[in-house]
């Protein structure tokens, strides 16, 4: 719901969705509306959410994510009470959580060792309010000095923080990117796997205009027997309803 629709304003695209077809919806960042404005609308579209981030610091001077960043975890944290906030509100069972951007030069251990103890910490609270946590590993052509950047690494981070409540977010355009080898990789980490994204590389559009072969990689997912969502985490290439015939099957 951030990226589809993006004529609409915010708030009405909940009922374009519904109008697309879509049962199920997921955004990134809601803390601009109100909480309570948004449930209201979910509700009157007859549509659940499955999925939103972490509050992710301040986009406008570069912050894509926090969890990673030592000085900044008291805000991380404080971050995590107002997503359950929101979370609860429209009864969303899965936050996702943005390690952040580093520089080159920076101290990888350091940031590492934040990135879990926060991890462990986001996990626990979010166990408690009936929420799963996600974590998301990003490319670093779209969010250059991106700090979790390949599955790996996220597993590695996860294994770190030792928490049940605590999943991989799967993002097909960001792995296709970084590591490629999606089919044999998504089944290696099924178990890990708590939500996955998908968008076509090069250029982030929907499923049919780039390189991505999606009709073998869905049927894989499905045959493999992934049972979670896939969020439509694209840029619409023209109109977002017209775009949407590769998913007439799927709606």
């Amino acid at each position: 719901m951030s990226l589809l629709f993006p004529q609409i304003d915010f708030l009405d695209r909940f009922a374009a969705a519904a109008r697309a077809g879509f049962r199920y919806v997921e955004y990134q960042l809601p803390y601009a509306w109100p909480a309570k404005s948004i449930a209201e609308r979910v509700q009157a579209a007859g549509i659940e959410v499955v999925l939103h981030n972490v509050p992710a610091g301040d986009a406008a001077k570069g912050d894509r994510g926090i969890a990673c960043l030592p000085e900044r975890t008291n805000e991380f944290r404080e971050g995590v009470d107002r997503a359950i906030e929101y979370a609860k509100l429209v009864r969303c069972t899965r936050l996702n959580c943005l390690s952040g951007v580093v520089p080159q030069d920076a101290p990888r251990a350091r940031h590492f060792d934040t990135l879990v103890a926060n991890v462990k910490y986001a996990a626990d609270r979010l166990k408690a309010a009936g929420i799963r946590l996600m974590l998301e590993p990003v490319n670093t052509r779209t969010v250059p000095g991106f700090f979790l950047t390949g599955s790996r690494q996220a597993i590695e981070v996860l294994d770190a923080a030792g928490s049940d409540n605590a999943w991989l977010q799967y993002d097909i355009f960001h792995m296709q990117i970084m590591e490629g080898d999606l089919a044999r990789t998504i089944e290696r980490l099924l178990p890990r796997i708590g939500h996955m994204q998908l968008a076509d590389v090069p250029d982030r559009h929907e499923p049919g205009t780039g390189e991505i072969n999606y009709e073998f990689l869905l049927r894989h997912i499905d045959r493999i027997g992934y049972a979670g969502w896939i969020g439509c985490e694209y840029n619409p290439k023209g109109d977002t309803v017209e775009g949407l015939a590769w998913a007439k099957p799927y709606l």
